[in-house]
């Protein structure tokens, strides 16, 4: 029988079992699941919103039918907790043994696999199924927090090489401007650019799922890994039913992780027959415009030189009443995102 578990003590045999097993235990997650045997914990595994993590099973019980039991347990939690989809993480070669749990191979990179229980990634391409335009298109993906100049330059630059260009915008909402703010000043800032289509990453494109370190001002040990599942995800499962054969990206000079990022493009994406592209920034006597020098423009209630960075729209936003709290949310944030 699955137990959840909470109290100090089994936090930390759990905490131990996962470490002998060979996996790092990781803080903050939502449920803590176990199975005992004659007093001993021989499973354990853990939910963190909708991803699956630190699974292990007692090497004398991994024929069983132990590693179904855990993994139903935390599924069921995670749609009780009103997640469509949940997601996990493993190596190749356990990836059949998820499957067999019903689990969808998602995309398989090297030395690891992600999996999602549920057809998620199915219902996000049925529903952009409306917007697939034909040709040699591209595909920029952006954060646009908030949306500037040097944005709409790239998008303007690559709408220009291809027939169509699909701005898919992250839609996790990791950002001190909203996603739903961020999608509708890119949405604005673009309305008279005649071939490009703006739409969501929902969970499969730089999300907490698939890239979780991009969220996080520090380099993540596991970056690497992270940015080139992304885009083998991008390239294999993403791209094709759009007909993308180009990305684009902006040259970066300040963020380690997103240059890394750009860099992990040109080595993966080919392999898939997408060309990488990657535009130089738009500039201003104060160097390349970047959506971290608004929001520290705006912090000191710079108008002129905001003025200088964004679109005419994102500026009457930012001006506007409805932006009053992410005028203070920007006073009070001093990271990345």
């Amino acid at each position: 029988m699955v137990t959840e578990l909470t109290c100090a003590a089994d936090v930390s045999a759990a905490r131990d079992f996962i470490q002998r097993n060979g996996l790092t235990f990781e803080n903050g997650f939502d449920n803590l699941a176990g199975v005992f045997e004659n007093g001993k914990l021989v499973a354990v595994g853990a939910r963190a919103g909708n991803i699956l993590k630190m699974l292990a099973i007692e090497p004398s019980h991994q024929s069983g039918a132990l590693l179904g039991e855990i993994v139903t347990d935390l599924v069921n939690r995670g749609f009780s907790a009103g997640f469509e989809s949940l997601f996990v993480y493993t190596k190749p070669e356990y990836a059949t043994s998820f499957e067999a749990l019903n689990f969808s191979l998602l995309v398989c990179h090297e030395r690891v696999a992600l999996l999602e229980y549920g057809t998620g990634l199915e219902q996000w391409l049925a529903s952009a199924h409306h917007l697939i335009r034909p040709g040699a298109n591209g595909a920029v993906v952006m954060n646009c927090n908030p949306f500037t100049l040097g944005h709409r330059h790239l998008i303007e630059t690559a709408a220009h090489r291809v027939d169509h260009l699909y701005i898919f915008v992250v839609r996790e909402d990791r950002s001190v401007f909203p996603f739903e703010v961020r999608i509708r000043l890119v949405q604005e800032g673009v309305r008279d650019v005649p071939n490009v289509t703006v739409l969501d990453t929902s969970h499969y494109s730089i999300s907490n799922v698939t890239f979780p370190a991009y969220f996080f001002k520090e380099r993540d040990p596991v970056a690497l890994i992270q940015m080139e599942l992304d885009l083998a995800l991008f390239a294999a499962r993403i791209a094709p039913p759009f007909g993308i054969s180009t990305r684009f990206a902006g040259t970066e000079p300040y963020c380690e992780i997103t240059a890394g990022y750009n860099e992990a493009m040109k080595r993966v994406l080919p392999n898939y027959w997408i060309e990488v592209v990657e535009i130089e920034r738009k500039h201003t006597d104060q160097g390349a415009i970047s959506a971290s020098q608004v929001r520290a423009k705006l912090a000191d209630e710079d108008w002129t030189g905001v003025a200088e960075l964004v679109p005419e729209s994102t500026l009457a936003w930012l001006r506007s009443a409805e932006a009053a709290s992410i005028r203070e949310r920007v006073h009070q944030n001093k990271g990345r995102h």
